[in-house]
Protein backbone atom coordinates (compact mmCIF):
# COMPACT_ATOMS: atom_id res chain seq x y z
CA UNK A 1 0.00 0.00 0.00
CA UNK A 2 2.83 2.33 0.95
CA UNK A 3 4.52 1.75 -2.42
CA UNK A 4 1.26 2.53 -4.25
CA UNK A 5 0.95 5.84 -2.40
CA UNK A 6 4.58 6.63 -3.18
CA UNK A 7 4.05 5.95 -6.90
CA UNK A 8 0.90 8.09 -6.90
CA UNK A 9 2.75 10.98 -5.24
CA UNK A 10 5.67 10.65 -7.67
CA UNK A 11 3.23 10.58 -10.57
CA UNK A 12 1.54 13.75 -9.38
CA UNK A 13 4.92 15.46 -8.98
CA UNK A 14 5.99 14.38 -12.48
CA UNK A 15 2.71 15.61 -14.00
CA UNK A 16 3.01 18.92 -12.16
CA UNK A 17 6.60 19.33 -13.36
CA UNK A 18 5.62 18.46 -16.93
CA UNK A 19 2.76 20.97 -16.82
CA UNK A 20 5.10 23.64 -15.44
CA UNK A 21 7.68 23.20 -18.17
CA UNK A 22 5.19 22.74 -21.01
CA UNK A 23 3.09 25.76 -19.99
CA UNK A 24 6.27 27.80 -19.61
CA UNK A 25 7.36 26.79 -23.10
CA UNK A 26 3.93 27.59 -24.56
CA UNK A 27 4.12 31.08 -23.07
CA UNK A 28 7.31 31.73 -25.02
CA UNK A 29 5.64 30.97 -28.36
CA UNK A 30 4.52 33.95 -30.44
CA UNK A 31 0.83 34.78 -30.62
CA UNK A 32 1.20 36.13 -34.17
CA UNK A 33 3.03 35.22 -37.33
CA UNK A 34 5.99 37.58 -37.78
CA UNK A 35 7.68 38.26 -41.10
CA UNK A 36 11.31 39.14 -40.40
CA UNK A 37 13.54 40.86 -42.92
CA UNK A 38 16.02 38.49 -44.54
CA UNK A 39 17.62 40.81 -47.07
CA UNK A 40 21.00 42.44 -46.83
CA UNK A 41 20.18 46.13 -47.33
CA UNK A 42 22.41 48.39 -45.27
CA UNK A 43 20.62 50.49 -42.65
CA UNK A 44 19.78 53.99 -43.85
CA UNK A 45 21.67 56.53 -41.73
CA UNK A 46 19.58 58.56 -39.34
CA UNK A 47 19.32 62.20 -40.44
CA UNK A 48 20.28 64.94 -38.01
CA UNK A 49 17.33 65.86 -35.79
CA UNK A 50 16.67 67.19 -32.29
CA UNK A 51 13.58 66.38 -30.25
CA UNK A 52 12.09 66.44 -26.76
CA UNK A 53 10.35 63.55 -25.02
CA UNK A 54 7.81 63.66 -22.22
CA UNK A 55 5.61 60.71 -21.31
CA UNK A 56 2.64 59.63 -19.21
CA UNK A 57 1.34 63.13 -18.54
CA UNK A 58 -1.77 61.78 -16.76
CA UNK A 59 -3.29 65.24 -16.98
CA UNK A 60 -6.11 65.86 -14.50
CA UNK A 61 -8.16 69.03 -14.05
CA UNK A 62 -9.11 68.87 -10.39
CA UNK A 63 -11.00 72.18 -10.59
CA UNK A 64 -13.61 70.42 -12.74
CA UNK A 65 -13.30 66.76 -11.77
CA UNK A 66 -12.67 67.13 -8.03
CA UNK A 67 -9.67 68.08 -5.93
CA UNK A 68 -10.66 66.65 -2.55
CA UNK A 69 -12.87 64.12 -0.84
CA UNK A 70 -12.73 60.51 0.28
CA UNK A 71 -13.11 58.97 -3.17
CA UNK A 72 -10.27 60.99 -4.68
CA UNK A 73 -8.05 60.36 -1.68
CA UNK A 74 -8.66 56.62 -1.97
CA UNK A 75 -7.52 56.76 -5.59
CA UNK A 76 -4.49 58.87 -4.74
CA UNK A 77 -3.41 56.52 -1.94
CA UNK A 78 -3.39 53.57 -4.36
CA UNK A 79 -1.24 55.22 -7.01
CA UNK A 80 2.14 56.87 -7.43
CA UNK A 81 1.02 59.85 -9.49
CA UNK A 82 1.18 63.50 -8.43
CA UNK A 83 -2.26 63.87 -9.94
CA UNK A 84 -3.18 67.23 -8.46
CA UNK A 85 0.12 68.68 -9.67
CA UNK A 86 -0.25 67.36 -13.22
CA UNK A 87 -1.31 70.68 -14.80
CA UNK A 88 1.51 72.58 -13.14
CA UNK A 89 4.03 69.92 -14.12
CA UNK A 90 2.90 69.87 -17.76
CA UNK A 91 3.00 73.65 -18.01
CA UNK A 92 6.47 73.67 -16.43
CA UNK A 93 7.67 70.98 -18.85
CA UNK A 94 6.34 72.99 -21.79
CA UNK A 95 8.15 76.07 -20.51
CA UNK A 96 11.38 74.05 -20.18
CA UNK A 97 11.10 72.85 -23.78
CA UNK A 98 10.33 76.35 -25.03
CA UNK A 99 13.29 77.78 -23.13
CA UNK A 100 15.67 75.21 -24.68
CA UNK A 101 14.22 75.94 -28.11
CA UNK A 102 14.71 79.68 -27.68
CA UNK A 103 18.37 79.07 -26.87
CA UNK A 104 18.84 78.45 -30.59
CA UNK A 105 19.75 74.76 -30.54
CA UNK A 106 16.55 73.29 -29.20
CA UNK A 107 14.20 70.53 -30.32
CA UNK A 108 12.60 70.37 -33.75
CA UNK A 109 9.95 67.87 -32.58
CA UNK A 110 8.14 66.82 -29.41
CA UNK A 111 7.26 63.14 -28.83
CA UNK A 112 4.67 61.93 -26.29
CA UNK A 113 4.32 58.11 -25.99
CA UNK A 114 0.88 57.85 -24.44
CA UNK A 115 -1.19 58.19 -21.26
CA UNK A 116 -1.91 61.84 -21.89
CA UNK A 117 -4.78 61.88 -19.37
CA UNK A 118 -5.66 60.37 -16.01
CA UNK A 119 -8.30 58.04 -17.40
CA UNK A 120 -9.32 59.24 -20.84
CA UNK A 121 -11.64 62.05 -19.70
CA UNK A 122 -12.71 64.14 -22.70
CA UNK A 123 -12.19 67.43 -20.86
CA UNK A 124 -8.63 66.43 -19.96
CA UNK A 125 -7.87 65.42 -23.56
CA UNK A 126 -9.16 68.75 -24.85
CA UNK A 127 -6.95 70.68 -22.43
CA UNK A 128 -3.84 68.61 -23.20
CA UNK A 129 -4.39 69.02 -26.95
CA UNK A 130 -4.76 72.78 -26.51
CA UNK A 131 -1.47 72.99 -24.66
CA UNK A 132 0.35 70.84 -27.22
CA UNK A 133 -1.21 72.83 -30.06
CA UNK A 134 0.77 75.85 -28.81
CA UNK A 135 3.92 73.97 -29.86
CA UNK A 136 2.44 73.27 -33.28
CA UNK A 137 1.46 76.92 -33.69
CA UNK A 138 5.06 78.01 -33.12
CA UNK A 139 6.29 75.56 -35.76
CA UNK A 140 7.31 72.77 -33.38
CA UNK A 141 5.59 69.55 -34.57
CA UNK A 142 4.20 67.20 -31.91
CA UNK A 143 3.62 63.47 -32.33
CA UNK A 144 1.53 61.42 -29.90
CA UNK A 145 0.25 57.88 -29.54
CA UNK A 146 -2.47 56.73 -27.12
CA UNK A 147 -1.72 55.01 -23.84
CA UNK A 148 -3.79 52.41 -22.04
CA UNK A 149 -5.58 55.10 -20.00
CA UNK A 150 -6.63 57.30 -22.90
CA UNK A 151 -9.47 55.74 -24.94
CA UNK A 152 -12.83 54.08 -24.17
CA UNK A 153 -11.95 54.15 -20.50
CA UNK A 154 -14.92 53.47 -18.24
CA UNK A 155 -12.88 54.67 -15.25
CA UNK A 156 -13.27 58.25 -16.50
CA UNK A 157 -14.95 59.83 -13.47
CA UNK A 158 -15.24 62.95 -11.39
CA UNK A 159 -15.01 62.83 -7.60
CA UNK A 160 -17.78 64.21 -5.41
CA UNK A 161 -17.11 63.62 -1.73
CA UNK A 162 -17.11 59.88 -1.23
CA UNK A 163 -18.59 59.11 -4.64
CA UNK A 164 -17.39 58.70 -8.22
CA UNK A 165 -19.56 59.92 -11.08
CA UNK A 166 -18.89 58.95 -14.72
CA UNK A 167 -17.81 61.62 -17.20
CA UNK A 168 -17.35 61.57 -20.96
CA UNK A 169 -14.45 59.57 -22.32
CA UNK A 170 -13.37 59.43 -26.00
CA UNK A 171 -13.44 56.83 -28.75
CA UNK A 172 -10.43 56.02 -30.90
CA UNK A 173 -11.82 58.16 -33.73
CA UNK A 174 -12.34 61.05 -31.34
CA UNK A 175 -8.80 60.68 -30.00
CA UNK A 176 -7.43 60.95 -33.53
CA UNK A 177 -9.60 64.03 -34.13
CA UNK A 178 -8.63 65.79 -30.90
CA UNK A 179 -4.92 65.18 -31.60
CA UNK A 180 -5.31 65.43 -35.36
CA UNK A 181 -2.52 68.00 -35.67
CA UNK A 182 -0.16 65.75 -33.74
CA UNK A 183 0.57 62.96 -36.19
CA UNK A 184 -2.77 61.82 -37.56
CA UNK A 185 -3.94 64.45 -40.06
CA UNK A 186 -0.69 64.62 -42.01
CA UNK A 187 0.24 60.95 -41.76
CA UNK A 188 1.83 59.34 -44.79
CA UNK A 189 0.08 56.08 -43.94
CA UNK A 190 -2.54 54.96 -41.40
CA UNK A 191 -3.35 51.46 -40.16
CA UNK A 192 -7.01 50.46 -40.59
CA UNK A 193 -6.95 48.26 -37.48
CA UNK A 194 -5.43 50.65 -34.92
CA UNK A 195 -4.32 54.25 -34.45
CA UNK A 196 -0.87 53.43 -35.80
CA UNK A 197 0.49 55.86 -38.38
CA UNK A 198 3.63 56.92 -40.27
CA UNK A 199 4.99 60.46 -40.46
CA UNK A 200 8.13 61.98 -41.94
CA UNK A 201 9.08 64.76 -39.50
CA UNK A 202 12.37 65.49 -41.28
CA UNK A 203 13.47 64.28 -44.72
CA UNK A 204 14.81 60.75 -44.59
CA UNK A 205 13.28 59.85 -41.21
CA UNK A 206 10.04 57.89 -40.78
CA UNK A 207 8.36 57.99 -37.42
CA UNK A 208 6.03 55.06 -36.80
CA UNK A 209 3.44 55.73 -34.14
CA UNK A 210 2.63 52.16 -33.06
CA UNK A 211 -0.66 51.78 -31.20
CA UNK A 212 -0.71 48.57 -29.15
CA UNK A 213 -3.42 49.56 -26.66
CA UNK A 214 -6.45 47.34 -26.06
CA UNK A 215 -9.19 49.96 -25.59
CA UNK A 216 -11.59 48.03 -27.87
CA UNK A 217 -11.73 45.33 -25.21
CA UNK A 218 -12.57 47.66 -22.30
CA UNK A 219 -15.95 46.89 -20.76
CA UNK A 220 -18.22 48.96 -18.50
CA UNK A 221 -17.82 48.05 -14.85
CA UNK A 222 -14.30 46.71 -15.37
CA UNK A 223 -10.86 48.25 -15.08
CA UNK A 224 -9.30 49.32 -18.36
CA UNK A 225 -6.78 46.88 -19.79
CA UNK A 226 -3.18 47.79 -19.02
CA UNK A 227 -1.42 45.32 -21.29
CA UNK A 228 -0.69 45.90 -24.96
CA UNK A 229 -0.71 43.83 -28.12
CA UNK A 230 -1.04 44.28 -31.84
CA UNK A 231 -3.27 42.33 -34.18
CA UNK A 232 -2.08 40.26 -37.12
CA UNK A 233 -3.53 42.97 -39.36
CA UNK A 234 -1.39 45.61 -37.67
CA UNK A 235 1.67 43.36 -37.87
CA UNK A 236 1.09 42.97 -41.61
CA UNK A 237 0.71 46.74 -41.97
CA UNK A 238 3.88 47.31 -39.94
CA UNK A 239 5.88 44.91 -42.11
CA UNK A 240 4.66 46.64 -45.25
CA UNK A 241 5.74 50.02 -43.85
CA UNK A 242 9.15 48.66 -42.87
CA UNK A 243 9.66 47.12 -46.31
CA UNK A 244 8.84 50.46 -47.92
CA UNK A 245 11.25 52.22 -45.58
CA UNK A 246 14.06 49.93 -46.70
CA UNK A 247 13.25 50.31 -50.39
CA UNK A 248 13.08 54.10 -50.06
CA UNK A 249 16.17 54.32 -47.84
CA UNK A 250 14.33 55.85 -44.88
CA UNK A 251 15.65 55.55 -41.36
CA UNK A 252 12.91 54.57 -38.90
CA UNK A 253 12.20 55.06 -35.24
CA UNK A 254 9.09 53.93 -33.37
CA UNK A 255 6.95 55.80 -30.86
CA UNK A 256 4.82 53.45 -28.75
CA UNK A 257 3.42 53.17 -25.23
CA UNK A 258 4.47 49.63 -24.24
CA UNK A 259 8.08 48.48 -24.12
CA UNK A 260 9.63 46.05 -26.59
CA UNK A 261 12.72 45.23 -24.51
CA UNK A 262 12.72 44.08 -20.88
CA UNK A 263 13.95 46.96 -18.70
CA UNK A 264 15.09 44.94 -15.71
CA UNK A 265 15.74 41.23 -15.32
CA UNK A 266 12.37 39.90 -14.22
CA UNK A 267 10.09 42.67 -15.52
CA UNK A 268 8.40 40.29 -17.96
CA UNK A 269 7.63 37.94 -15.07
CA UNK A 270 6.53 40.51 -12.49
CA UNK A 271 4.91 43.14 -14.74
CA UNK A 272 4.28 41.63 -18.20
CA UNK A 273 1.47 44.11 -18.83
CA UNK A 274 4.04 46.88 -19.28
CA UNK A 275 5.63 45.14 -22.26
CA UNK A 276 3.84 44.58 -25.54
CA UNK A 277 2.63 40.99 -25.99
CA UNK A 278 5.33 39.05 -27.88
CA UNK A 279 7.76 41.84 -27.02
CA UNK A 280 10.72 39.62 -27.90
CA UNK A 281 9.31 38.95 -31.36
CA UNK A 282 8.20 42.54 -31.96
CA UNK A 283 11.68 43.74 -30.99
CA UNK A 284 13.28 41.16 -33.26
CA UNK A 285 10.98 42.17 -36.10
CA UNK A 286 11.84 45.86 -35.79
CA UNK A 287 15.56 45.21 -35.44
CA UNK A 288 15.58 42.94 -38.51
CA UNK A 289 14.27 45.87 -40.57
CA UNK A 290 17.07 48.13 -39.27
CA UNK A 291 15.00 50.01 -36.69
CA UNK A 292 17.45 51.10 -34.02
CA UNK A 293 15.28 53.28 -31.75
CA UNK A 294 12.00 52.72 -29.94
CA UNK A 295 10.64 55.42 -27.64
CA UNK A 296 8.26 54.08 -25.00
CA UNK A 297 6.70 55.02 -21.66
CA UNK A 298 4.05 53.30 -19.51
CA UNK A 299 6.31 52.01 -16.71
CA UNK A 300 7.03 55.48 -15.27
CA UNK A 301 10.76 54.75 -15.20
CA UNK A 302 13.81 56.34 -16.78
CA UNK A 303 15.57 53.49 -18.52
CA UNK A 304 17.41 52.75 -21.74
CA UNK A 305 17.43 49.04 -22.59
CA UNK A 306 19.51 47.41 -25.31
CA UNK A 307 18.04 44.55 -27.29
CA UNK A 308 20.43 42.36 -29.29
CA UNK A 309 18.69 40.02 -31.73
CA UNK A 310 19.68 37.35 -34.24
CA UNK A 311 19.68 40.05 -36.89
CA UNK A 312 20.12 43.61 -35.71
CA UNK A 313 19.77 45.48 -32.44
CA UNK A 314 17.73 48.32 -31.02
CA UNK A 315 17.47 50.60 -28.01
CA UNK A 316 14.18 50.92 -26.12
CA UNK A 317 14.36 54.44 -24.67
CA UNK A 318 11.74 54.49 -21.94
CA UNK A 319 10.87 57.89 -20.48
CA UNK A 320 9.54 58.25 -16.96
CA UNK A 321 6.17 59.78 -16.18
CA UNK A 322 5.79 63.53 -15.89
CA UNK A 323 3.73 62.93 -12.71
CA UNK A 324 5.90 60.32 -11.00
CA UNK A 325 9.07 61.61 -9.33
CA UNK A 326 11.60 62.54 -10.54
CA UNK A 327 9.22 63.82 -13.31
CA UNK A 328 11.69 63.81 -16.23
CA UNK A 329 11.87 65.37 -19.66
CA UNK A 330 14.38 64.12 -22.23
CA UNK A 331 16.20 66.14 -24.88
CA UNK A 332 17.61 64.01 -27.69
CA UNK A 333 19.88 64.91 -30.58
CA UNK A 334 20.86 62.69 -33.49
CA UNK A 335 23.94 63.64 -35.50
CA UNK A 336 26.37 61.52 -37.50
CA UNK A 337 24.25 58.44 -36.76
CA UNK A 338 24.80 58.96 -33.03
CA UNK A 339 22.13 59.94 -30.51
CA UNK A 340 22.88 62.01 -27.44
CA UNK A 341 20.30 62.03 -24.65
CA UNK A 342 20.17 64.62 -21.88
CA UNK A 343 17.51 64.34 -19.19
CA UNK A 344 16.10 67.05 -16.94
CA UNK A 345 14.14 66.35 -13.76
CA UNK A 346 11.31 68.68 -12.78
CA UNK A 347 10.36 67.55 -9.28
CA UNK A 348 13.40 69.34 -7.84
CA UNK A 349 12.83 72.53 -9.86
CA UNK A 350 9.07 73.10 -9.81
CA UNK A 351 8.78 74.90 -6.47
CA UNK A 352 12.23 76.10 -5.39
CA UNK A 353 12.64 76.93 -1.74
CA UNK A 354 9.98 74.43 -0.66
CA UNK A 355 9.97 70.78 0.39
CA UNK A 356 7.87 69.82 -2.66
CA UNK A 357 10.49 67.44 -4.06
CA UNK A 358 11.03 65.70 -0.73
CA UNK A 359 7.30 65.31 -0.14
CA UNK A 360 6.67 64.12 -3.70
CA UNK A 361 9.38 61.46 -3.52
CA UNK A 362 8.09 60.31 -0.13
CA UNK A 363 4.54 60.08 -1.53
CA UNK A 364 5.63 57.98 -4.51
CA UNK A 365 7.72 55.65 -2.33
CA UNK A 366 4.84 55.22 0.14
CA UNK A 367 2.53 54.33 -2.75
CA UNK A 368 4.87 51.61 -4.02
CA UNK A 369 5.35 50.28 -0.48
CA UNK A 370 1.59 50.13 0.05
CA UNK A 371 1.10 48.11 -3.12
CA UNK A 372 3.96 45.74 -2.25
CA UNK A 373 2.69 45.37 1.33
CA UNK A 374 -0.78 44.35 0.13
CA UNK A 375 0.77 41.86 -2.28
CA UNK A 376 2.88 40.31 0.50
CA UNK A 377 -0.10 40.10 2.83
CA UNK A 378 -2.02 38.23 0.13
CA UNK A 379 0.56 35.46 0.65
CA UNK A 380 -0.35 35.46 4.39
CA UNK A 381 2.99 37.06 5.29
CA UNK A 382 2.87 38.53 8.83
CA UNK A 383 2.45 42.30 8.98
CA UNK A 384 5.97 43.02 10.25
CA UNK A 385 7.60 40.88 7.52
CA UNK A 386 5.30 42.27 4.82
CA UNK A 387 6.26 45.82 5.78
CA UNK A 388 9.98 45.00 5.75
CA UNK A 389 9.82 43.37 2.29
CA UNK A 390 7.61 46.18 0.97
CA UNK A 391 10.12 48.82 2.02
CA UNK A 392 12.81 46.93 0.10
CA UNK A 393 10.57 46.93 -2.96
CA UNK A 394 9.89 50.65 -2.49
CA UNK A 395 13.61 51.45 -2.42
CA UNK A 396 14.24 49.31 -5.52
CA UNK A 397 11.52 50.90 -7.64
CA UNK A 398 12.29 54.46 -6.63
CA UNK A 399 15.86 53.79 -7.80
CA UNK A 400 14.54 52.33 -11.06
CA UNK A 401 12.15 55.23 -11.65
CA UNK A 402 15.08 57.65 -11.36
CA UNK A 403 17.37 55.65 -13.68
CA UNK A 404 21.14 55.16 -13.47
CA UNK A 405 20.60 52.86 -10.51
CA UNK A 406 23.55 52.70 -8.11
CA UNK A 407 23.56 49.43 -6.21
CA UNK A 408 26.10 50.85 -3.74
CA UNK A 409 23.29 53.09 -2.46
CA UNK A 410 20.94 50.17 -1.88
CA UNK A 411 19.84 50.06 1.78
CA UNK A 412 20.86 46.80 3.47
CA UNK A 413 18.24 44.07 3.37
CA UNK A 414 18.63 41.44 6.10
CA UNK A 415 16.45 38.41 5.47
CA UNK A 416 17.28 37.40 9.03
CA UNK A 417 14.69 39.98 10.05
CA UNK A 418 12.02 37.79 8.49
CA UNK A 419 10.11 34.86 9.92
CA UNK A 420 9.73 31.49 8.16
CA UNK A 421 6.82 32.55 5.93
CA UNK A 422 8.45 35.89 5.17
CA UNK A 423 11.70 34.18 4.19
CA UNK A 424 9.91 31.78 1.89
CA UNK A 425 8.02 34.56 0.11
CA UNK A 426 11.21 36.62 -0.10
CA UNK A 427 12.95 33.62 -1.66
CA UNK A 428 10.20 33.48 -4.29
CA UNK A 429 10.20 37.23 -4.91
CA UNK A 430 13.83 38.15 -4.20
CA UNK A 431 14.35 39.31 -7.77
CA UNK A 432 11.75 42.08 -7.25
CA UNK A 433 13.77 43.51 -4.35
CA UNK A 434 17.19 43.04 -5.93
CA UNK A 435 17.03 43.21 -9.73
CA UNK A 436 15.64 46.73 -10.27
CA UNK A 437 18.86 47.99 -8.63
CA UNK A 438 20.96 46.50 -11.44
CA UNK A 439 21.76 48.95 -14.23
CA UNK A 440 23.20 47.15 -17.24
CA UNK A 441 24.72 49.16 -20.07
CA UNK A 442 23.80 51.70 -21.32
CA UNK A 443 23.18 54.52 -18.85
CA UNK A 444 19.65 55.88 -18.56
CA UNK A 445 19.56 59.65 -18.20
CA UNK A 446 22.54 61.16 -19.98
CA UNK A 447 24.04 58.86 -22.59
CA UNK A 448 25.43 58.60 -26.09
CA UNK A 449 24.04 55.78 -28.26
CA UNK A 450 25.77 54.68 -31.46
CA UNK A 451 23.15 53.78 -34.03
CA UNK A 452 25.59 52.10 -36.41
CA UNK A 453 26.43 49.48 -33.77
CA UNK A 454 29.93 50.76 -32.99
Amino acid sequence: MGRVVLFVVLGIIMLAAAYYFISGYVKTLPALSYEYYTGDASPAPYPDVRFALMSDLHYYDGSVLGAEGEALQKYMNADRKLLLDSIELLDFAINQIEAVRESGDGPQLVLVPGDLTKDGERINHEQVAARLQAFVDMGLPVFVVPGNHDINNHEAVCYVGGDEEPVDTVSSDEFAQIYGNMGFNDALMRDDDSLSYVAEPVPGLWLIGLDACRYRENQPGHESLISGKISQTTENWLVDVLKQAISRQKAVFVLTHHGVVEHWDGQAKQHPQYLIQDYQYVGRLLASYNVRLVFSGHYHAQDVAYGNFAKGFLYDVETGSLVTPPCPVRFCSISNNTMTIESVTLVDKLRPGTDFAEQALAFARASVISEAYNAARSYKVPEKDAQYVAEGVGDAFMAHYAGDEDVTKKPPFDKGELGIVGRFVYWLQKYVVENPWVNPWPEDNNVVLYLDGS
